[in-house]
């Protein structure tokens, strides 16, 4: 066994990185285990926008677990960072309820416009130019990210948990769900669970608490065994986008603007997804880059366009890879394990499906309270760094949107910069970015402009 682990072992930097095969698998299976709901709420939003019948899913479902499983794996082997990829929440929704939904745009031309945007960063990567924005930005907002995406993540778990909601009338716009449903109980003892187990430093602490709650939920009937474990594929997605619809049916200068602004949010939620889980893993450097970023960004780009070939939509780095680090992954090895149940779960999707919300949103929450104590390394007294700090931190949470958060902080740290008369101190390229941000924020507006 060991002669066949010691290539392995070598090639994903184990003992470097101070892991080891049984930790790299438990947090590939973690990290699966808390995104596996993917497999099922990416068709169902894409089927909500797109009008689809409940049979017409199965295939979405496939080519989601197909594309997840390849490119994730792809992320591990190349990327040697324990980072999961699938198609993306928030840019699947764009497609389904703006570009279709809204903008009259067909399913296949929705998707022409998520390959041209994951071609045009594929782009930018290869010239080094998204690499080179993200040696610009500095430290504090770096840190900031990580912090917000942190908060992001604990908010999500309380919402997935039936804990947070909206209420009837909508006034305020979040509220406190007092618990009189079983799946809210079952969260509840879940989250207790989990703490108990981190508080008492349990290994396998995350997963152990998802298999136990979700065997409660099973009991409780929160969840259920389906009929079948077993489907036949179907792949009829692959192949379905169209390059020209965008243009033809929203004219050139909006469908350039349309594609800027999914192509910003897909550059952007990357980077701080990717430098947030890097330091949480304590795998970045002392001013907060991550090494071999380049290998990174180029799997993220290629998944992009890969997704919209697919007809599954972009498909991004996951902020739940953080679950898979907490477990203390700490290598491209992990990502190999969750690709490889991604890549299992197309032919058996209903089993992946046994695990509920409920069961998952415990972890979330563990994981954003560790994210979170990145804030110890930001200077919030500091206005220059805590002001954006605080924009970056809380609009994540807030909008539900890891853009947002990014390009608010962005902005406030060069204007108060150059307020402060410290212009020079400010790397031409944080200038551009900033821009190409109030450009992004500004685009419903300057449609008007075009139409």
């Amino acid at each position: 066994m060991e002669a066949v682990m010691g290539p392995i072992a070598r090639y994903f930097k184990f003992a470097e990185r101070g892991t080891n095969i049984a930790t790299e698998s438990r947090a590939g299976l973690t990290t699966f285990m808390v995104m596996a709901y993917i497999i099922f709420v990416n068709p169902s939003i894409l089927g909500a926008g797109f009008g689809l019948k409940p049979d017409q899913l199965v295939a979405y479902a496939a080519a989601t677990a197909l594309i997840a499983g390849i490119m994730t794996i792809a992320m591990g082997v190349i990327g040697n960072y324990p980072l999961a990829l699938a198609a993306g929440l928030g840019i699947n929704a764009i497609v389904a309820f703006t570009l279709v939904a809204g903008k009259g745009l067909t399913p296949a031309g929705a998707m022409g416009v998520i390959v041209i945007e994951g071609l045009a960063i594929t782009v930018l990567v290869v010239i080094g130019l998204r690499e080179a924005i993200m040696a610009a930005v500095p430290l504090a907002l770096k840190r900031s990210i990580g912090v917000g995406i942190g908060l992001f993540i604990l908010f999500i778990g309380f919402v997935n948990g039936g804990m947070i909601i909206t209420p009837q009338g909508g006034s305020p716009i979040v509220t406190l769900a007092f618990p009189t449903q079983t799946a809210q109980f079952v969260f509840l003892l879940g989250l207790l669970i989990t703490f108990s187990l981190y508080v008492l430093k349990v290994r396998a602490a995350l997963i152990i608490s998802i298999l136990v709650t979700t065997i409660v939920a099973l009991i409780a009937g929160v969840a259920k065994v389906p009929d079948t474990l077993t489907v036949t594929p179907s792949f009829s997605t692959l192949g379905n986008f169209d390059l020209g619809n965008a243009f033809s049916k929203l004219g050139l200068i909006t469908a350039l603007l349309t594609i800027f602004a999914i192509m910003l949010s897909d550059f952007f939620d990357t980077m701080g997804t990717v430098t947030g889980v890097a330091e949480e893993a304590g795998l970045t450097t002392e001013d907060g880059m991550v090494p071999g970023i380049g290998r990174v960004l180029v799997v993220d780009s290629v998944a992009a366009f890969v997704g919209g070939m697919a007809g599954i939509s972009s498909n991004t780095t996951y902020i739940e890879s953080a679950a898979g680090v907490a477990e203390g992954g700490r290598t491209g090895f992990a990502s190999v394990v969750t690709g490889i149940l991604f890549l299992l779960a197309i032919f058996l999707s209903p089993l992946a499906g046994i695990v509920p919300s409920a069961a998952t949103a415990p972890a979330l929450v563990l994981v954003g309270y560790l994210m979170f104590t990145l804030i110890k390394d930001v200077n919030v007294a500091d206005v220059e760094d805590g002001l954006p700090a605080l924009l970056t931190i809380i609009l994540m949470p807030l909008t539900y949107d890891i853009t947002v958060g990014i390009g608010a902080g962005f902005i406030s740290w060069v204007l108060i910069k150059l307020l402060k008369g410290k212009w020079a101190e400010v790397h031409w390229l944080m200038y551009a970015v900033s821009f190409a941000f109030l450009v992004y924020f500004a685009k419903d507006w300057i449609q008007t402009f075009v139409k």
